[in-house]
């Protein structure tokens, strides 16, 4: 009985300018159906506020009220009446109704109340959203604006974002590379002192973080050989498939474990093992792989010896693998090399930009292969320590984790088990891709926060469609029509489904991604030769 009085003054307090558009007709456990009319959605749209303007369009919202608080529902599709328009409408959660004036206070997800049928529809204004979406104490980086808004802010939130992981997905021009920056940008301004690792299969990511982090590719990336695991010295080295394979295996096993144990490193370690990070030298390998070979019989087949030391001759003399394969790494930098790539301490410089565009396109998915397991060891070998979360981003993440095929080599294997178990030991995966529906099963409904900007490819958008929550449906048919650096972002990272426009980035700060202009650069005319004799200069030698 002591709420009537409360409840009632609401009521009385709705703003006079908050003018109906329709009621609900019909009430279900996620969504429900309201019935709009033609006329007030029609008044709704001359509307000064842009918000309520778009009420009654797909993907816009509306407000019911229930007692004293208002429910917040978004329209996920329409569907001509008799005298008036059918929507079906998603539930996104609930906020009090300020006893005074009815404005909508304390947004929160979740619905505890659910309407009766005739319930009244109103339209969500500009301030409705500004509290819809106001960032609670959490940490937060602001992205862009709400659509339709110019002013209200769109905020993810940080720890949510990275403890369960994230996706940003998009077809090629639309801003993908762009909206990748930014949030970098403003994860690194937050946490100066953070711990984040790119993968850039392009390099388009080095100079946009070249003032706050650190770039490394095939000229100081130094990543040494024996950092590779057994599986990661079997895609190198191995050449053969089938029964072969296992024969070869079995006898680079054996060679690798007494490689490593003739090392300093290795005499000092009682229960060794052939994936332990040991420094051993490649000569010593290809010499126990030589007497191995001598001690068959004159009837012994000595071709798997044979193979396995041409192969590691072939890396160790070839200029392109030097970064990895050179006599040079053979000492133990292993706490040198850690410390490189994972910022610790990251001095204000928190992101290492990772660019393997100048890696042996044999060997890209090891080196990927080898960063991402050397951060997820990592992590699990310093539970104990004072923890340090990192964040692992995957550009063009459809190439390492394939659809079908995730488990056949061990980059798949790893990013997979990185999306299964990594927020367990501290590892955030953020995957990057164009295509997602040629992403592993499963991976992308790892990701806690989905960033869908446009996607062009109806296989693409029935697949992010499938992985996102059943409340961003009504946002979900509206991925085709986004413009350019716009996006619905929805899951854990944000309050509720939303659409934002990205800001814009300082031109510094943005990735080496503009699509060619073709009108213009082909209109630019003279110095063919010297072009041509420089780039000839670069392929021959290998070199940037």
């Amino acid at each position: 009985m002591s709420e009537l009085p409360r409840v009632d003054e609401f009521l009385r307090a709705i703003p006079t300018d908050a003018a109906p558009i329709g009621h609900i007709t019909a009430v279900a456990g996620a969504g429900s159906r309201v019935m709009l009319e033609r006329a007030a959605v029609a008044a709704a749209a001359l509307s000064s506020d842009p918000v309520a303007a778009a009420a009654g369009q797909v993907g816009s919202q509306i407000k019911l009220r229930v007692g004293g608080q208002w429910l917040i529902a978004n329209i996920r599709s329409l569907a001509s009446g008799d005298d008036a328009i059918m929507a079906e409408i998603d539930f996104l959660g609930e906020g009090d109704g300020e006893p005074a004036t009815g404005l909508l206070q304390r947004f929160r997800r979740g619905v505890t109340r659910y309407p009766m049928p005739g319930c009244v529809a109103y339209p969500v204004t500009t301030a409705d959203l500004a509290q819809i979406y106001a960032a609670d104490d959490r940490a937060t980086i602001g992205i862009g604006t709400v659509h339709p808004t110019a002013d209200v802010r769109a905020a993810l939130y940080v720890d949510a974002m990275l403890g369960k992981h994230f996706a940003l997905v998009g077809s090629t021009g639309t801003g993908k590379s762009t909206a990748t920056a930014l949030i970098l940008h403003r994860i690194c301004a937050l946490a100066p002192q953070g711990h984040i690792v790119m993968i850039d299969p392009h390099g388009e990511y080095g100079a946009a973080f070249a003032g706050t982090g650190a770039v490394f590719d095939v000229s100081n990336l130094q990543m040494p050989y024996w950092l590779m695991n057994f599986e990661e010295h079997c895609e190198v080295f191995l050449t053969t498939s089938g029964s072969a394979r296992q024969i070869d295996a079995d006898i680079l096993a054996k060679c690798l474990l007494a490689a490593k144990a003739k090392s300093r490193l290795g005499q000092e370690i009682t229960r060794l093992t052939v994936d332990a990070p040991v420094p051993y030298l490649l000569s010593d390998l290809t010499n126990l792989i030589g007497l191995e070979m001598g001690k068959m019989d004159r009837a012994g087949d000595t071709g798997p010896y044979l193979r396995l030391r041409t192969k590691i001759d072939e890396i160790r003399a070839d200029p392109r693998y030097g970064f990895m394969f050179s006599g040079m790494l053979v000492a133990d930098t292993m706490a040198e090399f850690l410390r490189r790539v994972f910022r610790m301490p990251g001095e204000g410089k928190p992101i290492s930009i990772v660019d393997v565009s100048g890696v042996p396109s044999d060997i890209t998915a090891v080196v990927v292969a080898v960063l991402s397991r050397m951060t997820f060891d990592y992590a699990i070998w310093a539970r104990g320590e004072a923890q340090r979360p990192i964040l692992l981003v995957c550009e063009e993440a459809h190439r390492y984790i394939p659809a079908g095929r995730e488990t056949d080599s061990a980059v798949g294997r790893i990013l997979g088990r990185i999306a299964k178990e990594g927020r367990k030991y501290g590892v955030s995966l953020g995957l990057v891709t164009q295509r997602p529906s040629d992403l592993a099963e499963g991976v992308l409904s790892q990701c806690g926060t989905i960033i869908a900007m446009r996607l062009n490819n109806d296989r693409d958008q029935a697949f992010v469609r499938a992985a996102m929550p059943e409340g961003a449906r009504g946002f979900l048919d509206t991925i085709p029509a986004l413009r350019n650096r716009e996006a619905i972002v929805c899951g854990e990272g944000v309050a509720v489904p939303i659409r934002v426009a990205f800001d814009a980035l300082e031109e510094g700060k943005r990735p080496a991604s503009d699509d060619p202009v073709f009108s213009a650069l082909w209109r630019d005319v003279g110095g063919e030769d010297a072009i041509i004799t420089r780039t000839i200069r670069r392929w021959r030698s290998q070199g940037k």
